[in-house]
């Protein structure tokens, strides 16, 4: 397992719930209070957020914590 496998996948869950709540990267950013550069970074798995970040993202997103996480555990699974 290594982290930069994960970073994608987190960014794919997030990619994928920020089109399916119909929201851009600039209006996710705006909610989650973050820049919209950092949003971008983080989908294409070139960062790794900080709880307090995967927090705002669920919060922005109108999700929890553990279903983004439960989402990225359930991923590498099926690797």
């Amino acid at each position: 397992m290594t982290g930069k496998g994960l970073e994608q996948i987190f960014g794919q869950v997030v990619r994928e719930a920020r089109i399916g709540v119909g929201i851009s990267q600039e209006e996710l950013a705006d909610r989650a209070e973050l820049h919209r550069t950092y949003v971008s970074l983080l989908e294409r798995g070139k960062r790794n957020p900080s709880l307090r970040v995967v927090q705002a993202l669920a919060t922005a997103l109108g999700t929890t914590m553990t279903r983004l996480v439960s989402e990225v555990e359930a991923r590498q699974r099926r690797k």
